[in-house]
C-alpha cells in the first residue's frame, strides 16, 4: 500500500512588528515606519517627535481654529467660554477684571488644568499604545515560533511516514516468501522423512528376518539338524527350480526353508552383507579350514565388507545333482554351527547398524527441519510484528502530520488577525496623538493669548513643568511578561503654567515567549541493512516530541545512517604464514615433522577456507626414516619412559587357533619391551570376543537393563588392571585361552576407557587394539573409539586383509600413520619388527602431560 501525501509549509505572512509597507501610513509620523526601529517610533511617540508634531500644529494653529478643536472635540463649557472671551478681547477695555473664569486668574487656572488633563491623555495614551505594542508583537512572536515549530514537526512526521512506508513495503514481499519457503521446507521434509522411514521399516523388517533365521539356526538348540547350515556356491544363478541364468555366483543353503527366509530380506544392505559374510568361505579363511575349500588370494582392497567375485577352483559337491548341473553349485565338507552362526551374528549386527545410522538421520534431519522451521516462523512473526508496528507508527506519524499542518494554518491565520489589528490599532493611536497634540496646542493657543493681556499686576511670562524621559526599572521577569517599574524626575518646575505629570508608573515588560528547547524521544532501532554483503546502509530516526521555539535550543539529528555489512559478499579465508617444522615425532622408524597455517580471517558468504587437517594447511615431512637400534640381547625395540598402557587382545574366532598363538607371542614381546630396568610402565590387559548367539548379543549390547556378566556372557575377560609388576602380566597373558567368540570390540573399548580411571596424571596413557577381522558393529566400535580418543592415545594392530584397514584408520588417534601398524599375516604378527614400530610410535622421547583427541 502506497500513501501519497503532500507536505504543506506554512509561512507567517509579513508582519509589522518587522515591518511596514508606507501606504498603510495616513499621517506624516508614518512616512518613515518601514522597519521594526521606525515602528516603534510610530507607537512610542518620541519627546523629540512629539515637539516636532506640536511646533507643527502651532504654525497653522489660530483662535478661530483652537475654539473649533475645543468645539469638536467636546470641551466647550460656559468656564471655557468665559476663559477663551476673556482671552480674545472681547473684555479688554474693562477696568476691573471681572472675578471667576471671567478673571484673568480663574481663566489662566482653569487653561492650565485643561492643558494638564490633555497632557495626562497623551501621556496615558502613549503608554497604553507602547504597551499593546509590545504584547501584540510577542503574541506574534509566539504565532510565528508556533508556525516554525508546527512546520519542523510535520517535516520528522513525513521522514517517518517514508521510514515506516519503506518497512511496510518490505514486509509485504517478505512476508509471502517466506511462507512460500515455510512451505516448501515442510513439505521436502515431509517427504525426505517418509522416504528414510520406508527404509527403516524395511530395515526393521529384514531385522524380524533375520532374528527368524538365529533362532532357526540356533546352534544350542537339540533340534537343529547340522545338515540345514550346509552351504552352497554357485557359479552362476539359479531359482528355486534349478533354472540356470546370467547372473553373478551367489551363496545359498541346501536347506529349503532357511532359503526361503533369506529370500525375504529386502534391502541392499541385506543382500551385500549375505554376500560379504558368507562367500569368502569359499575363499580359505583360516576360522573355516575344515570346510575344505581349496584357498585363494582375495584381491579387494582394505575395506570392510569383502565382495570377492572370483570363481572358486575345484569341482562342485555331490549336492543338489540338478543344481550341479545347472549352476555349477558345491558345497563345503561338514559344516560348523558356530563359525556359521557368527555369519549371520555379524548380518544382524551389520543391519542394526544400518537401523541406527537410519534412525540418527532421521532424528538428525528432524531436528534440522525443525530447527529451520523455527527460524523461518521466527523470521514471519519478526516481519510480522515489524509491519504491524510500521503501520502502527504510519497512523500516529500521518495524524502527527496532519495535526501540526492544522496547528500550523490555524496560527498562521491567529498570526493574520494580529497583523490586522495591529495595523488598525498603529492608526488608532497615530490619531490620537495628533489630538490630543492638537487639543493641547489649541488650549496653549488660549492660554497664550490670555497671557498677552496686561492688566491685573499679571506678567506675560509662565513656565509649564517641565519632566525627563522615563527611567525603567529591572523587569520582573525575562519573558512571558513582567512588570517595571517607570520613574522621571522635574526639569523644571511651573510658574503660572501647567504642573507636572506623575513622576512614577508601571508597565508591562518582556512579553516575548520563553524560550522553549527542543525536546526529542528516544532512537529507534537501527533498520535492516539494505545488503547483506558488499556494503549497505542502515539508518534510524527519532522523534519531535517538542520542537524548538522562540530562540530556544535547536533540535539534533533526527536521522542516523551507517555502513553495514561492509564485508565482500564472497571472499576466502586468509591463512597465516608456515610455522617452523616442528621437532620430529619418532627418534627412528621414519617419523614425521609438521607445519601449520592458521586462520587469520575466516571466509565471507560463499568463499572457502581449508580444513584444519588440509594439506594447504597442515604440511607433514618424514624424518629420521633410519633404522631403530636394537640392543644387544634384545630382538625389538624397548622403552624405559613413564607410560601407561593398555592392551586389548582379540579373541574372536577370526582369529583362528594360529592367529591367537601368533597374538600372545607379540603380546609377550610387547610386555618384554617395557620391561626395561628403569622403565615407569603400567600395564592393563583386556582379552575380547564375544557371544556366538544373537541372545548373548542383545544381553551384552541391547536394551536390556539388567545385569550381566560381561566376562562370561560378553566374552570381555579383565586380564589384569594397571600394574607396574609386568612379569605378572606377562604370565597371565601367557596363560590365555582361545575364546573364539565373536567381537565386542565396541564394549572392549569401552572398558579400556574406564580403565584409564586408575591411570596416573603424569603418564602418558595408551591403548593398543591387536585385532583380525570386522568388529560386530561398526557404529558402536567407531563410537567408542571417539569416546576413548579423548582419553588416551588409540592405536590399531590390524592383522590379516581381514581387519576393516579403512574404518580402522578413522578410528585411530590422529595421524593414522602413526597410530595404525599393518600386519599382513599372523606368521608376520610373532615377528619383533612389529613390537618395534609399536614402540617406535608411542614411546614418548619426553614425559609431557598430553591431552588426547581428534580435532
Amino acid at each position: 500500500m502506497m500513501m501519497t501525501m503532500k507536505l504543506v509549509f506554512l509561512v507567517a505572512p509579513l508582519l509589522l512588528c518587522s515591518a511596514h509597507t508606507e501606504n498603510e501610513i495616513t499621517t506624516h509620523e508614518f512616512t518613515n515606519a518601514g522597519n521594526t526601529e521606525n515602528m516603534q517610533k510610530v507607537f512610542a511617540r518620541s519627546e523629540q517627535a512629539h515637539k516636532e508634531s506640536m511646533a507643527t500644529i502651532m504654525l497653522s494653529m489660530t483662535s478661530g481654529k483652537a475654539m473649533q478643536v475645543l468645539e469638536e472635540n467636546h470641551l466647550t463649557t460656559p468656564a471655557l467660554t468665559q476663559a477663551t472671551a476673556l482671552a480674545f478681547g472681547k473684555n479688554a477695555n474693562l477696568r476691573k477684571q471681572p472675578k471667576g473664569y471671567s478673571g484673568l486668574d480663574g481663566a489662566r487656572n482653569l487653561l492650565n488644568d485643561m492643558i494638564f488633563e490633555s497632557m495626562s491623555k497623551y501621556d496615558a495614551e502613549i503608554a497604553k499604545c507602547t504597551d499593546y505594542y509590545s504584547k501584540q508583537c510577542a503574541a506574534m512572536e509566539a504565532c510565528r515560533g508556533q508556525i516554525s515549530a508546527s512546520n519542523y514537526i510535520a517535516a520528522n512526521s513525513r521522514a517517518l511516514i517514508l521510514d515506516s512506508q519503506s518497512t511496510i513495503n518490505k514486509c509485504e514481499v517478505d512476508i509471502p516468501t517466506r511462507k512460500q519457503d515455510l512451505k516448501q521446507h515442510l513439505l521436502k521434509c515431509k517427504n525426505e522423512l517418509n522416504r528414510l522411514n520406508t527404509r527403516v521399516k524395511i530395515v526393521m523388517g529384514d531385522i524380524a528376518v533375520m532374528t527368524t533365521i538365529l533362532e532357526m539356526t540356533d546352534c544350542e538348540k537339540k533340534f537343529v539338524q547340522m545338515e540345514k547350515l550346509a552351504l552352497l556356491h554357485c557359479e552362476g544363478s539359479c531359482s528355486n527350480h534349478g533354472e540356470a541364468s546370467n547372473n553373478k555366483s551367489f551363496v545359498t543353503f541346501k536347506d529349503e526353508a532357511l532359503r526361503h527366509k533369506v529370500s525375504q530380506l529386502q534391502s541392499s544392505v541385506s543382500h551385500e552383507l549375505m554376500e560379504g559374510s558368507f562367500a569368502d568361505l569359499f575363499e580359505g579363511i583360516e576360522s573355516l579350514e575344515s570346510m575344505g575349500v581349496q584357498q585363494i588370494p582375495k584381491k579387494t582392497k582394505f575395506n570392510n565388507p569383502p565382495v570377492p567375485k572370483t570363481k572358486v577352483p575345484g569341482k562342485p559337491g555331490p549336492y543338489p545333482k540338478q543344481w550341479v548341473a545347472k549352476c555349477g553349485c558345491h558345497m563345503g565338507k561338514s559344516p560348523m554351527c558356530y563359525k556359521l552362526q557368527g555369519r549371520f551374528l555379524l548380518i544382524q549386527a551389520g543391519i542394526q547398524d544400518e537401523r541406527d545410522n537410519l534412525l540418527e538421520q532421521i532424528a538428525e534431519l528432524e531436528r534440522s527441519c525443525e530447527e529451520t522451521k523455527k527460524t523461518i516462523e521466527t523470521d514471519i512473526a519478526n516481519d510480522e510484528d515489524a509491519l504491524s508496528n510500521a503501520q502502527t507508527k504510519l497512523a500516529a506519524a500521518t495524524e502527527k502530520e496532519a495535526t501540526a499542518g492544522e496547528t500550523a494554518r490555524q496560527t498562521a491565520a491567529e498570526n493574520e488577525q494580529l497583523n490586522n489589528d495591529l495595523v488598525k490599532q498603529m492608526k488608532t493611536c497615530s490619531g490620537n496623538y495628533i489630538n490630543f497634540e492638537t487639543e493641547i496646542c489649541a488650549l496653549k493657543k488660549i492660554r497664550g493669548e490670555l497671557y498677552k493681556m496686561k492688566g491685573g499686576g499679571h506678567s506675560a511670562f509662565f513656565q509649564d513643568c517641565e519632566v525627563s524621559k522615563w527611567d525603567p526599572e529591572e523587569c520582573t521577569k525575562v519573558c512571558a511578561g513582567g512588570e517595571q517599574k517607570l520613574t522621571r524626575s522635574v526639569l523644571t518646575h511651573p510658574k503660572d503654567g501647567t504642573k507636572c505629570l506623575p513622576l512614577g508608573a508601571m508597565k508591562s515588560c518582556n512579553n516575548q515567549p520563553c524560550p522553549v528547547n527542543c525536546r526529542l524521544a528516544a532512537w529507534s532501532g537501527w533498520s535492516k541493512c539494505s545488503s547483506d554483503c558488499g556494503g549497505g546502509v542502515t539508518q534510524r530516526l527519532r522523534e519531535v516530541k517538542m520542537a524548538m521555539k522562540y530562540g530556544g535550543k535547536p533540535c539534533g539529528a533526527t536521522s542516523q545512517t551507517g555502513a553495514c555489512n561492509a564485508q565482500a559478499c564472497e571472499a576466502d579465508c586468509d591463512l597465516s604464514k608456515w610455522t617452523k617444522w616442528s621437532a620430529c615425532s619418532k627418534d627412528c622408524d621414519g617419523g614425521t615433522k609438521k607445519r601449520q597455517k592458521f586462520i587469520k580471517n575466516v571466509a565471507l558468504g560463499d568463499g572457502e577456507c581449508p580444513g584444519a587437517w588440509s594439506k594447504k594447511r597442515l604440511e607433514y615431512a618424514a624424518c629420521n626414516a633410519k633404522r631403530c637400534k636394537i640392543s644387544p640381547g634384545q630382538k625389538a625395540l624397548t622403552c624405559n619412559k613413564t607410560v601407561d598402557l593398555i592392551l586389548l587382545l582379540d579373541g574372536s574366532a577370526s582369529m583362528g587357533k594360529k592367529g591367537f598363538a601368533s597374538e600372545i607371542t607379540a603380546a609377550r614381546a610387547l610386555i618384554d619391551a617395557y620391561s626395561e630396568p628403569g622403565a615407569k610402565t603400567n600395564m592393563a590387559v583386556i582379552l575380547f570376543s564375544g557371544p556366538r548367539t544373537w541372545t548373548g548379543v542383545a544381553k551384552c549390547t541391547g536394551k536390556s537393563g539388567k545385569k550381566v556378566d560381561t566376562e562370561k556372557v560378553c566374552g570381555i575377560k579383565m586380564v589384569s588392571h594397571f600394574t607396574s609388576d609386568l612379569k605378572k602380566v606377562k604370565q597371565l597373558v601367557t596363560g590365555l585361552d582361545f575364546p573364539k567368540g565373536g567381537a565386542l570390540t565396541s564394549l572392549a573399548l569401552l572398558t579400556a576407557k574406564a580403565e584409564l580411571s586408575l591411570g596416573r596424571k603424569d603418564a602418558r596413557a595408551n591403548v593398543v587394539v591387536f585385532t583380525a577381522g570386522r568388529p560386530l558393529s561398526f557404529r558402536k566400535t567407531s563410537m567408542a573409539a571417539t569416546q576413548l580418543r579423548s582419553a588416551a592415545r588409540l592405536v590399531w594392530v590390524p592383522v590379516t586383509q581381514n581387519a576393516p584397514l579403512g574404518y580402522i584408520k578413522k578410528w585411530a588417534t590422529r595421524r593414522w600413520q602413526e597410530n595404525v601398524v599393518s600386519v599382513k599375516s599372523f606368521e608376520d604378527l610373532a615377528k619383533p619388527d612389529v613390537i618395534t614400530h609399536i614402540v617406535a610410535n608411542i614411546c614418548p622421547k619426553k614425559n609431557p602431560k598430553v591431552k588426547f583427541g581428534r580435532k
